[in-house]
């Protein structure tokens, strides 16, 4: 029988997000609580402000591009406080946010622009080089491009303040939506095929995750403690791109009042820092995070004391580095699981099970039930080993168009296949031990070997291929590695290794680089069918590693 969850059942509204974060009747913060903060200029939204603001966008989008219902916006930007206003603005004109990668390409980010049929496009001065060359790519033509952030650019291109105080009028009214059926995001996953795919959440879903995460994070709190007359206050560097810091930080963050720090991106010093100064209580990390928190030096320079709790997302958390951090900084640090395709979490540890739980992704949140299944499909009992398969109300409405995909990835009974290997125990904590998927996940970024080996099959110099994911201790994540077949003649060379390393990187996005190198070999082992065998490509790696460290010892 299918697990069910732990949680007693939620009461999910049947209402778009609109109404879900501003006109609700049960909010227990008032209009002019500061909900986020630009640590570097000071300058913040409070509740009020985000609502006005989110207002007068989407009248503007109305007003000035004729903005129409399921129309999409895209976002290429870093972290801004901007960027909340302008999302739920959007969806006051009722149309679809599809956030980019700002580390993207002009390609990369002209595919997602193509594939979405995005309208408009939001991005800050220092992306607008890149943004320009895919809106040209995309068809978006220039006045439909415009700014957020703290720098305005000279010309054409209006900020994100022109297109709100152009709306001047009360004759744009809201759009009206249907939860179910009408999307509020376009996130885009990368798959083995080397496109991205468009993962379709429509209103029902993130507003059912975001109550899922609320009641999983039931210990955090907006009401004043003693030294936290703000209540409990959230360190914010995940990406907003990333469905991770979209739903679990921007919009948990938002609905339940929690003061939030906003980072463009993350670096070690500070974040330390920013804690300190901030007596920042609770955040959402990575497990590379929690690597550098065991090891990086200027840690020992800041005082972390306020943090109550970190949660770790995005990739497998081992218990070393729990264990580490907390003997170095005494911070628990618990682990949660989701997806995109699930708006995104499924699992979280529960605060007073941290310590006893360490390698469990934790327990089902409320409203969901979940199987593991055999390669037969066939439902596995107790403690076998068997692929993941998730149901509930932020379960995805399907891949943009990839009907094939979407066919492949959700039964007829509406549970979705995830493609990761574990277990359940006995108690309800659920492992995830492997993926059925071949993606690479670099720092909570999936990494799709098949794009890249595409790109570099067309290097002059190379006759085949090969990427898989290798785990560097030193960096708690998965890499890159390309196994590349150099053509005759070529002289494979520590040279020629780099030369490759820095093609490749001039042509893909900062977290698909080859960060574990080029191995050079005289062939490429594949199926019958000529399916690239990776798995005896890691067996491969993993004897030359082994060898490496015994002449190491030598």
């Amino acid at each position: 029988m299918p697990a069910e969850s732990k949680y007693p059942p939620i009461d999910i509204p049947n209402v778009g997000l609109w109404d879900f974060l501003f006109e609700r009747k049960d909010r227990d913060f008032k209009d002019d609580k500061v909900i986020f903060v630009d640590p570097s200029t000071s300058r913040s939204y409070t509740y009020a402000q985000v609502k006005q603001t989110a207002t007068d966008f989407g009248k503007g989008l109305k007003g000035l591009w004729d903005w129409q219902k399921g129309d999409v916006l895209g976002i290429y930007s870093p972290n801004s406080i901007d960027t909340p206003a302008v999302t739920w603005g959007c969806h006051f004109a009722g149309g679809v946010v599809s956030p980019a990668n700002p580390g993207y390409t002009a390609d990369e980010l002209a595919f997602q622009l193509k594939d979405s049929g995005a309208k408009a496009l939001v991005t800050q001065v220092p992306q607008l080089e890149i943004a320009l060359q895919a809106c040209e790519k995309a068809g978006i033509p220039e006045d439909r491009i415009c700014l957020i952030g703290d720098q305005k650019a000279d010309g054409q291109f209006k900020h994100f303040t022109s297109v709100r105080n152009i709306s001047g009028t009360q004759r744009y009214r809201r759009a009206k939506v249907d939860p179910e059926k009408d999307l509020a995001f376009l996130v885009y996953s990368s798959g083995t095929t080397g496109h991205p795919k468009g993962v379709m959440l429509c209103h029902r879903n993130i507003v059912a995750n975001a109550l899922q995460i609320t009641a999983g994070e039931g210990p955090i709190s907006n009401a004043p403690r003693p030294g936290h007359p703000d209540g409990d206050t959230i360190l914010a560097f995940l990406p907003f791109f990333h469905i991770y810091g979209l739903t679990v930080v921007v919009h948990q963050s938002f609905y339940r009042g929690l003061k939030t720090i906003v980072m463009p991106k993350f670096d070690i010093e500070s974040w330390c820092r920013i804690v300190q100064e901030h007596k920042i209580t609770f955040a959402y990390v990575v497990p590379p995070v929690v690597l550098q928190l065991s090891k990086h030096p200027c840690v020992e320079k800041y005082d972390l004391s306020s943090l109550r709790m970190m949660n770790s997302g995005a990739a497998p958390l081992t218990r070393e580095l729990v264990d580490a951090v907390y003997k170095r900084i005494k911070i628990p640090v618990k682990q949660g699981y989701g997806l995109s395709e699930t708006s995104p979490t499924t699992h979280t540890q529960p605060w007073e099970d941290w310590s006893r739980t360490i390698g469990a992704v934790g327990t089902m949140l409320p409203n969901q039930t979940a199987k593991y299944m055999s390669p037969e499909e066939r439902e596995v009992p107790i403690g076998q080993v068997g692929e993941l398969w998730i149901k509930g109300p932020n379960v995805f409405k399907g891949y943009l168009n990839n009907i094939e995909g979407t066919k492949n990835a959700l039964t007829d009974d509406g549970y979705f296949k995830t493609g990761d290997v574990g277990y359940q125990d006995a108690e309800g904590n659920f492992y995830i031990t492997d993926r059925v998927k071949e993606l690479i996940k670099y720092k909570g970024f999936q990494v799709p070997p098949a794009e890249l080996e595409g790109k570099l099959l067309s290097h002059p110099d190379i006759n085949d291929v090969a990427v898989l994911g290798v785990y560097k201790e030193e960096q708690a994540t998965e890499v890159p590695l390309a196994y590349v077949v150099p053509k005759a003649g070529v002289q494979a060379s520590p040279e020629k290794e780099r030369e490759i390393m820095d093609w490749l990187a001039a042509k893909v996005a900062n977290h698909k680089r080859l960060r574990g190198g080029v191995k050079f070999t005289d062939e490429i082992p594949k199926s019958a069918a000529g399916k690239i065998l990776r798995r005896m490509l890691k067996i491969r790696y993993q004897e030359e590693e082994e060898k490496k460290a015994g002449k190491a010892k030598l």
